[in-house]
């Protein structure tokens, strides 16, 4: 009867609340880190967040965060990072965006959804 499995949280993070890389980490950190003073901030962090969390995710409106999350906000998003330099590698940062801009990179939202399933306690639900 204990078995936690039977009681996962649904968790819905609403696509209809933010448009971009920054508007989803207040969504997320509105979300799982109510007791926290810190916000997530960065793939990095938004990955580790995710490793105390045993839900169902269902990311509403999630094509329009596919939209919002594609690929001109990835471009810009390497762009900006290679334009700051370091700390980041700006070598793979490149390989990165020239990867998006042939058609075989990944955009944030891509990213994003791959971050979340390669987490085994979180089931999500695209809708």
């Amino acid at each position: 009867m204990n078995n936690k499995n039977h009681h996962k949280k649904m968790t819905v993070i609403n696509g209809g609340h933010f448009s971009d890389l920054e508007g989803f980490y207040e969504e997320i950190s509105r979300l799982f880190m109510k007791k926290e003073d810190w916000k997530v901030g960065t793939l990095d962090g938004f990955d580790d967040i995710l490793y105390g969390i045993n839900s169902d995710i269902t990311w509403k409106d999630s094509k329009k965060s596919n939209e919002d999350l594609g690929f001109d906000l990835t471009k810009e998003f390497y762009e900006n990072k290679i334009k700051i330099g370091k700390p980041f590698n700006v070598q793979l940062i490149q390989q990165k965006l020239d990867d998006l801009i042939a058609g075989n990179g990944q955009t944030l939202f891509e990213i994003l959804v791959e971050i979340i399933e390669s987490h085994e306690n979180i089931q999500l639900i695209l809708d």
